[in-house]
């Protein structure tokens, strides 16, 4: 797996035009990329994309990176999700039959009542769900999911082998989907 100081280095690579380490980046970065473009817009093909969209902006801003001691997990993450969230706008637009007018330029980012009361239950019931899990399994999920870990970041704190990190990832994911069912 790639550590976050290899992603660091293949971003600084990058930045220098180097195609191998975008290459490598890529490869290392693209699935949860991917998964990110998928969760925000749920649809593969959209998603695949604007996947392309963000390792093209990638290429082209990768100077911007700057090392500040946040993963560059969470950079790559929140630029697919920016970009994700502007395409789904940009295609509710297109099927309200909207164009540009003035209020789109000073658009109100806060959610609405309705919005917040439906956030705030969904969060709980996440929470709730995180709960059921077993304590060290909820911590993996949280380090791999929120915070950007890598699996085998989290393979080494949690002292398992790589193959039993991916296992307990997977697993989690399937009882949280379950319980969210319920």
């Amino acid at each position: 797996m790639t550590t976050r100081s290899d992603i660091e280095a293949l971003i600084a690579r990058v930045a220098l035009r180097d195609r191998g380490a975008f290459g490598a980046l890529y490869d290392a970065t693209s699935g949860k990329l991917l998964a990110i473009c998928l969760s925000v817009l749920k649809d593969r093909e959209e998603a695949e994309d604007t996947l392309q969209e963000v390792f093209l902006r990638i290429w082209n801003k990768a100077d911007r990176y700057a090392v500040t001691g946040h993963s560059p997990m969470t950079w790559l993450i929140t630029l697919a999700r920016n970009i994700a969230i502007d395409r789904l706008r940009a295609r509710q637009r297109s099927q309200s039959g909207q164009d540009r007018t003035e209020t789109d330029t000073l658009p109100d980012s806060r959610p609405g009542p309705e919005a917040s009361t439906i956030a705030a239950s969904e969060s709980q019931r996440i929470v709730n769900c995180l709960d059921e899990l077993p304590d060290q399994r909820a911590s993996a999920v949280r380090g791999a999911y929120l915070e950007g870990a890598s699996y085998a970041d989290l393979a080494a704190k949690f002292d398992v082998p790589l193959n039993t990190m991916r296992t307990w990832l997977r697993r989690s994911l399937q009882s949280l989907r379950e319980c969210m069912s319920r």
